[in-house]
């Protein structure tokens, strides 16, 4: 799948670091249940994270999430979105994905970008910007 496949359409393409953790599943899932919504508004969702695409099966099964995860164990897509890079948690700096949301216009712009975003903002600052 490629961004291009897409024009025409919005994109929402968030970065999660790992699959089937507390975070990442209450993005993934708030995403899911307003998939509807979004779709209204032209939107459709896409995920990506360094995961193997094993996980990512298993994360998507686990609970519904019903739109593509992709993989990108070397981080060369998040490398280029600015999404890999130095993050700190719990007081520890490590290098990984910094968990950020974009949304991509019909011509493939992106039209409004949210780093080190909270898990439960991702939603709330898609609507915003959509003026849903």
């Amino acid at each position: 799948m490629r961004l291009e496949d897409l024009r025409g359409r919005g994109v929402l393409v968030y970065f999660f670091p790992r699959a089937d953790t507390p975070g990442c599943t209450t993005q993934s899932c708030d995403l899911r249940d307003h998939l509807p919504e979004l779709g209204d508004l032209g939107v459709e969702v896409i995920g990506i994270s360094p995961d193997a695409l094993e996980d990512q099966l298993a994360f998507d099964r686990k609970y519904g999430l019903g739109f593509p995860l992709l993989s990108d164990p070397d981080h060369a897509v998040a490398e280029t979105w600015g999404t890999w890079g130095e993050r700190v948690r719990d007081g520890k700096t490590t290098v990984g994905i910094i968990r950020s949301a974009f949304l991509v216009d019909g011509d493939g712009r992106i039209a409004h970008a949210w780093y080190a975003v909270r898990p439960e903002d991702t939603v709330p600052n898609a609507l915003a910007a959509l003026g849903g």
